[in-house]
């Protein structure tokens, strides 16, 4: 299970950077999935927002592959991107990468995942997408 990469990806910044600490660890000493998934879902949520112009919710987690555990000490990146949008829902790409090992750095792709949000108003109520500026 191995999934190294040289560095981290240049052409684009990370929405997200975190360190996760002791007590986001599961009972076998790794990070527990549901703070990787929580963060996850606040990384998509950010250019899902951007693009609406607004509130988002979530509706979606149309995939989500762990790769790697995710230790204390690894810094995490979350990088997201809108991969489609619709009339009132954006989907969001989501890649997250941890460096570790600081004295013989690495870079590894931990967690893949695809996410739905719909644009909602003040109300809660979906509501269309306004077009691109």
């Amino acid at each position: 299970m191995t999934d190294h990469i040289a560095a981290l990806p240049t052409d684009r910044d990370p929405v997200l950077r975190v360190m996760p600490m002791p007590a986001d660890l599961n009972p076998q000493g790794d990070v527990f999935g549901g703070w990787i998934m929580a963060q996850v879902d606040i990384a998509g949520a950010i250019p899902a927002m951007r693009r609406a112009r607004g509130r988002v919710a979530t509706v979606a987690v149309n995939s989500f592959q762990f790769k790697q555990p995710i230790s204390v000490g690894d810094l995490v990146s979350f990088y997201a991107e809108v991969a489609s949008v619709g009339r009132t829902s954006v989907v969001v790409d989501v890649e997250v990468y941890a460096e570790r090992h600081p004295e013989n750095p690495i870079v590894v792709k931990v967690t893949e995942a695809r996410l739905t949000y719909v644009a909602v108003g003040q109300e809660g109520v979906k509501r269309e997408i306004p077009p691109q500026p």
